[in-house]
């Protein structure tokens, strides 16, 4: 089925919602426009503009007093990791198992106790989109826009599939379908057996987007995702019909470029509420099955949020880290000694916050206060993938291909 687009509902929401982010300087637009193939916007990349080094120098790091140590318990190589395509391609740990993917095709399955490679394969195409898991599935996305699908036990090919445009983000499934975000802004659900369109949910995009798209997130009845036009869209998992749709941000100013507001970092998934952010808009938190508005804020971030401690941390688009109290807008703290570093989103460890910058600096942060108490540099070409924590262990995707387990200490 393919349903029409349903047009933005602004409701309520007209109100509340506005863009608090401040415009950025336009002396760099030329630098990083893009043409993205398969549709006639543009895109900006975040990994290369807001790290300009004249325009926003990054803080240079300083000496800390250490309180926690990351002993490093295994380290192994996955293809030429993130390459160099600013590719964001994040491993993802299911049942004790990280399956990790590199841009030139390089898939493995690692035991994330011993590190021991459990399959490794290769896929024809450069890989942009990943890595799903789930149901028997590794599900992952290339740049000739195609959703590739292997079997999660061995690693043999069980699909590929074309779809309009390029994926920038992991797919995800239910065991019935498995569900893709397209840089033009359409939602795709494919057959898990056999990769067959079930149905496409579209959206109208902006003139200019940034590079890049949150996953999308499924629920027992539905799928949600958020799109570069700055909304959060429900449809029924079954045939793609339209729930409900929610703005995170209504585009404000006289310039493209000002008007920039995409739902990029990953949805949270929170019992009976989905969580989103958006560039130069808002963090609101929704009823999953209704789309009510249960609570929002003022922020400007393209990563996803975490929680712990009562409380939701983010990380805003300048790299700086905020713990807010959850269901208000209460700053328990904040930190900005990252500034510019362009870092991960933030991932709970123990009593920790850990994120990672451009250089391959992971950094740990008190939950309680903020304050950064421990470090270890685990590439030297940087990390942009998103960690992963389990157990207290840390696992970093360097973006030279290194995957490395650690241990808090």
């Amino acid at each position: 089925m393919n349903p029409m687009t349903k047009p933005a509902s602004n409701g309520s929401i007209q109100s509340f919602v506005k863009s608090g982010a401040r415009p950025l300087a336009l002396i760099t637009l030329a630098s990083v426009l893009t043409a993205c193939s398969g549709f006639s916007g543009a895109s900006l990349n975040p990994l290369n503009w807001f790290g300009d080094e004249e325009a926003n120098p990054p803080t240079p790091l300083v000496t800390i007093a250490s309180e926690v140590a990351l002993r490093r318990e295994w380290d192994v190589n996955v293809g030429n990791g993130q390459g160099a395509n600013y590719t964001e391609i994040t491993p993802v740990y299911n049942g004790g198992v990280i399956y990790a993917a590199s841009e030139n095709g390089n898939v493995a399955a690692i035991d994330s106790t011993t590190g021991n490679a459990i399959w490794r394969t290769r896929i024809d195409g450069v890989v942009t989109g990943g890595v799903g898991a789930g149901n028997g599935m590794i599900m992952l996305a290339t740049e000739s826009a195609e959703v590739v699908v292997l079997n999660q036990d061995d690693g043999t090919l069980k699909w590929r599939h074309g779809v309009s445009s390029e994926v920038l983000s992991a797919p995800q499934t239910n065991g019935d379908i498995v569900v893709a975000q397209t840089v033009d802004d359409k939602l795709v659900a494919l057959g898990a057996e056999d990769g067959e369109q079930r149905w496409i949910y579209e959206t109208t995009q902006p003139a200019l987007t940034l590079r890049g798209s949150s996953k999308p997130a499924i629920t027992p009845d539905s799928v949600i995702a958020g799109f570069s036009n700055g909304t959060l869209v429900a449809v029924t998992a079954d045939d793609g019909v339209y729930i409900w749709e929610e703005r995170v941000a209504v585009p404000e100013g006289d310039y493209d470029i000002d008007r920039v507001i995409d739902v990029d970092g990953d949805l949270l998934l929170d019992g009976g509420r989905i969580l989103a952010s958006s560039y130069q808009g808002n963090l609101m938190a929704f009823e999953v099955t209704t789309g009510r508005i249960v609570w929002g804020m003022e922020a400007s971030s393209y990563h996803g949020m975490a929680q712990g401690f009562g409380n939701i941390y983010y990380c805003d688009d300048k790299s700086q880290v905020f713990a807010i109290r959850d269901n208000s807008e209460d700053i328990v703290w904040d930190n900005s000694d990252l500034l510019n570093r362009q870092i991960t989103a933030p991932t709970p460890v123990g009593n920790y916050i850990a994120v990672a910058d451009y250089q391959g600096y992971v950094h740990l942060l008190s939950q309680i206060d903020g304050r950064i108490v421990g470090r270890i540099q685990a590439d030297n070409d940087g990390v942009r993938a998103n960690l992963i924590a389990n157990n207290g262990r840390l696992f970093v995707f360097g973006n030279s291909g290194r995957l490395t387990a650690y241990q808090l200490q």
